[in-house]
């Protein structure tokens, strides 16, 4: 990669997370492109360079997470099944999640804003993916359940336990152990 190359991906990144940290802030509606600009400190000419609107950021950014999900998911399929792959499979999306915290609270606080974007059919494909090696069709109901509730209790902690002052790695070590323990067989 050539540092041209480089550099355009490091301001893409650095857009990325000024933009999710005033859309979690602010709220996705609230926040416009000259505001991201400004945080950034370049035009708003410089920032078009890279993002034209803030759905093409927002866009972006669940892309990337998508890929990393792909990627679990992927892993997973060359596991051999059992617990024990799933207990990993979990412990590896909350450290994804865990490392993604503003993109959780961005995602709960703008929750009627998402509704209307593109992306939303991305991610539900790969929680599905997810659902799918963490569970199989036959296994009971209720197992099929807590496989899922997993995946939720990691992404819900971040919301549920925002009153409390926690250190990050206090909330991803909570959310983990609910999470592990909802994966039984």
């Amino acid at each position: 990669m050539s540092t041209r190359e480089r550099s355009s991906g490091d301001t893409r990144t650095r857009i990325q997370q000024v933009a999710l940290d005033l859309f979690a802030e602010r709220g996705y509606e609230k926040t416009a492109l000259r505001e991201i600009a400004e945080e950034l400190g370049v035009t708003k000419a410089a920032l078009y360079y890279h993002f034209k609107t803030k759905e093409d950021i927002v866009r972006s950014i669940f892309t990337d997470s998508a890929e990393q999900i792909d990627e679990l998911i992927e892993w997973a399929k060359t596991q051999p099944p059992g617990i024990e792959t799933r207990r990993e499979v979990v412990r590896r999306y909350a450290a994804l999640m865990g490392s993604n915290h503003k993109l959780i609270r961005f995602m709960h606080e703008n929750q009627p804003g998402l509704r209307d974007l593109s992306i939303g059919e991305t991610m539900k494909n790969r929680m599905l993916g997810l659902f799918q090696v963490l569970s199989d069709d036959d296994a009971p109901l209720a197992d099929q359940l807590r496989a899922r509730l997993a995946v939720f209790s990691i992404g819900a902690s971040f919301f549920a336990l925002r009153d409390k002052e926690l250190s990050d790695e206090e909330l991803r070590q909570a959310s983990l152990d609910v999470a592990l323990d909802l994966i039984r067989r």
